[in-house]
């Protein structure tokens, strides 16, 4: 069993790696944080299309919160003044806006500040989108 929380993100993606970047230096998340492409998937229980696709929060025992909810659970770990919009983005409607404005980024991180044609999603998923079971 694990003993932290892991962040799972596409380290192929600049936009991804430079809010990665910026995540642990200025929150200092008590998480261990890794590129998709270099996670032990199956462990995580995770599937790749699911990785791909947007940012996941394990939690140690297994819970997989993606998107704008691993955000959230993201700022929540950090504590301090980041639990507080944390909590916020855990309750409707900012829940909601927040997984709007989630999917929004996450189809146009190629177009985003530092993003690279890299950084498209595959062309047969969109963000915020379950993957089909494996």
């Amino acid at each position: 069993m694990r003993t932290r929380a892991v962040l799972v993100y596409d380290g192929d993606c600049a936009f991804c790696t430079t809010s990665v970047t910026f995540l642990e230096r200025h929150l200092r998340p008590p998480c261990a944080i890794t590129p998709w492409q270099f996670a032990d998937l199956r462990s995580l229980d995770i599937t790749q299309q699911r990785a791909e696709s947007e940012l996941l929060w394990i939690t140690p025992t297994g819970a997989v919160y993606g998107g704008s909810q691993a955000v959230a659970k993201l700022l929540l770990g950090a504590g301090k003044g980041w639990a507080v919009p944390g909590a916020l983005l855990s309750l409707p409607p900012l829940r909601w806006i927040a997984h709007d404005a989630y999917r929004l980024v996450a189809k146009n991180r190629d177009r985003m500040p530092g993003g690279t044609p890299a950084c498209a999603l595959p062309a047969n998923r969109r963000p915020g989108q379950r993957p089909p079971e494996e």
